[in-house]
């Protein structure tokens, strides 16, 4: 069997504020394999968007180990870090975090001038995944001409244009209406067929339920980790109410 995608043992976070120290999460070993797609669920303050920033390198455990396509990243320096982020992981939030003064074109060529591409394989790849995310027309528009549904695809054309395995989703349908929210459901199940791994952070139990899996956390435990016995398949939810 090929190695996971992820793997972590005991992974735990503490912080301090003030005087207190407050433990975020605690004892979670699990594993993902590539090309799966987990949904994390779990209420506020259960540790589930200190699990993604862990996982997505945004933040160093406290105690345990993890490691990434095989690589211990447990002790990595912030630039070996930065790296790992920019080869392996692409990341899509609840707010887009679009630059507004630039176009979608060049919002979605900025992880490539970190990476050093040069400008013409950068514009060439931005369009490809602008196409990709159904945006080939909307290119040259910036942010504020966009409808949010357009917005979050041009972040996830971004979150695409390094070519990582896997996106790191952190509450993409926050912001957005429940037709929207499908169509995005849509292309991630698109984007996951097509050999790409994704963790979605999500409140919302039945956008939880177009993944494959489940975990569920609480207390800074994961407590459940179940395959998603009722799966919706982008196409088939009712009708959203115009």
């Amino acid at each position: 069997m090929a190695s996971p995608l992820i793997r972590v043992e005991d992974l735990g976070r503490d912080y301090r504020l003030g005087d207190v120290n407050v433990t975020a999460l605690t004892g979670v070993s699990l594993e993902i394999q590539a090309g799966d797609f987990v949904s994390v669920m779990g209420p506020s303050g259960s540790g589930k968007s200190t699990f993604m920033n862990l996982i997505g390198c945004l933040d160093r455990a406290t105690t345990g180990r993890y490691w990434l396509n095989g690589e211990d990243v447990t002790r990595l320096s912030p630039d070996q870090l930065a790296g790992l982020r920019n080869r392996h992981l692409g990341f899509v939030f609840q707010n887009f975090n679009l630059l507004p003064r630039a176009t979608a074109l060049e919002n979605v060529e900025l992880p490539m001038l970190y990476a050093g591409v040069p400008p013409a394989e950068r514009h060439r790849r931005a369009r490809e995944q602008l196409e990709r995310v159904g945006l080939g027309e909307r290119m040259a528009h910036y942010p504020r001409q966009l409808s949010g549904g357009q917005q979050q695809r041009v972040a996830v054309a971004r979150a695409l244009v390094n070519r990582p395995p896997m996106i790191l989703a952190d509450e993409p349908t926050g912001a957005l209406d429940t037709r929207t929210s499908q169509e995005l459901m849509a292309l991630f199940q698109a984007l996951n067929d097509s050999g790409i791994t994704l963790v979605l952070v999500t409140h919302e139990h039945d956008i939880a339920r177009y993944g494959k899996r489940i975990l569920t956390f609480r207390d800074g435990r994961r407590v459940a980790d179940q395959p998603v016995a009722d799966r919706i398949l982008a196409g088939t939810e009712p009708a959203a109410a115009p």
